[in-house]
């Protein structure tokens, strides 16, 4: 499981001075780029190539409320790979509070153009890396932090 911190801002809190729900899909795909990053295959040099990823679809199930300032932890998990479609799941800590305050899952494919495309054949560097860092995990040999 990938790790990524970050402090929750100001800007980012609604009337009732929390953590407006629309930013965890945001602090979401903040994590998943740095996931992607840190298998070697950042965003940008995979638009570069043409390739895109858009967002399948997206889930959030809010546990606590987070403020401005509390450093929240998400963790993200590849919970499914097929080459062709790529799902996740996001567990967000509380660090500040000591607790859970949301967990999330997004689904995600892969465009060139427009149509859906294979990692394997054509990002084969892409597709091995989260293949890999899938069975590290498993084995429990490699967790990304």
């Amino acid at each position: 499981m990938f790790g990524y911190t970050r402090k929750a801002q100001y800007h980012e809190t609604d009337k009732m001075g929390i953590i407006h729900h629309s930013n965890y899909i945001k602090w979401m795909e903040e994590a998943r780029i740095a996931l992607l990053e840190e298998l070697g295959m950042g965003f940008a040099g995979i638009e570069e190539g043409g390739v895109v990823s858009p967002v399948v679809s997206v889930g959030v199930d809010y546990k606590h409320p987070v403020y401005f300032g509390d450093e929240v932890e998400i963790s993200v998990a590849v919970t499914g790979f097929t080459g062709i479609k790529l799902e996740l799941s996001y567990s967000f800590f509380n660090r500040t509070r000591n607790c859970v305050c949301a967990l999330g899952t997004s689904k995600h494919c892969f465009v060139r153009g427009d149509r859906i495309i294979s990692l394997k054949k054509e990002l084969p560097a892409l597709y091995e890396a989260v293949c890999s860092y899938m069975d590290s995990c498993k084995s429990g040999s490699g967790s990304a932090q």
